[in-house]
């Protein structure tokens, strides 16, 4: 009965696996083909003559790699200040004794039910005032922290026994010592998950990009795909071949760190 279920478990994962990873594999295969194939009815699945014409007209149609680059510097930036600065305040939240301490973080928690979107007039008023239009910092600043990173991070700590923290501090050890010679090394896992899920977000930026730049020069990869929509219509094989280009270092990424992000969101949601 019990290896039944575990079973039926693999079979519903599987199933599962297969339904989110379905349309990647549809949009890479999509970038390979003609017109022709794209619009044929009903639609063919394998691209009869694969082509790369789809990604040489996209970096001609729009400055790919410069928003390559933007984007890839945009996002280390970014993903820098908030490891930064989540890291400093999930310490504080969860091993400093300070009046309020638990106030403040239950009123930060609060915030995180306030959508970016209501934020995006004063971070805007912010970034004409301070001269950061068509700059790159305008794209950093409103993403160097984020209270549901912290929030996680600080349930990681609080899985750290404080026995640990104790004996540290009976040695000599200050606080930022302990921190980061001894609390961030252990936090790896945590650390990596919270590092990559800020990159997605910073890497698929959006809306945020077209408020405050309007030069090719400080631009970023999501925009990109604006090129290839107009009036006159879409050629779903190019658009497919530049959301390509867009996505596929992310999917790369998560490969890569797909095992320390599930044990980094087991032990930090989890636990605390």
């Amino acid at each position: 009965m019990k290896k039944d279920r575990h079973i039926a478990a693999y079979i519903i994962l599987s199933l599962g696996a297969l339904l989110m990873i379905l349309p990647f594999f549809w949009m890479i295969l999509s970038s390979l083909k003609t017109a022709a194939e794209v619009n044929t009815t009903p639609p063919t699945f394998l691209p009869e003559d694969p082509t790369l014409e789809n990604y040489i007209y996209a970096f001609q149609k729009a400055p790919f790699a410069r928003y390559f680059l933007n984007s890839v510097l945009v996002t280390a930036l970014c993903v820098a200040f908030t490891m930064f600065t989540t890291i400093l305040a999930a310490f504080a939240f969860s091993r400093l004794k300070f009046p309020g301490r638990d106030v403040i973080f239950s009123a930060l928690l609060a915030l995180m039910m306030i959508p970016f979107e209501m934020l995006i007039i004063t971070n805007y008023q912010t970034i004409v005032k301070w001269d950061l239009i068509d700059n790159l910092w305008a794209l950093v600043l409103p993403f160097t922290s984020s209270i549901f990173y912290t929030y996680v991070l600080r349930n990681f700590f609080l899985s750290i026994p404080d026995s640990l923290y104790h004996s540290a501090r009976v040695d000599g050890a200050s606080n930022w010592f302990y921190l980061w010679r001894i609390m961030v090394p252990i936090s790896k896992p945590a650390l990596a998950t919270i590092g990559l899920l800020d990159a997605i977000t910073c890497w698929n930026a959006f809306l945020w990009t077209v408020l405050v730049t309007n030069k090719a020069e400080t631009r970023t990869l999501p925009f990109g795909l604006y090129a290839f929509m107009s009036s006159s219509g879409i050629r779903y094989e190019r658009l497919m071949a530049a959301a390509t280009i867009v996505v596929l270092p992310m999917i790369i990424l998560f490969i890569c760190f797909r095992k320390q992000i599930v044990t980094g969101v087991s032990r930090g949601g989890l636990k605390g």
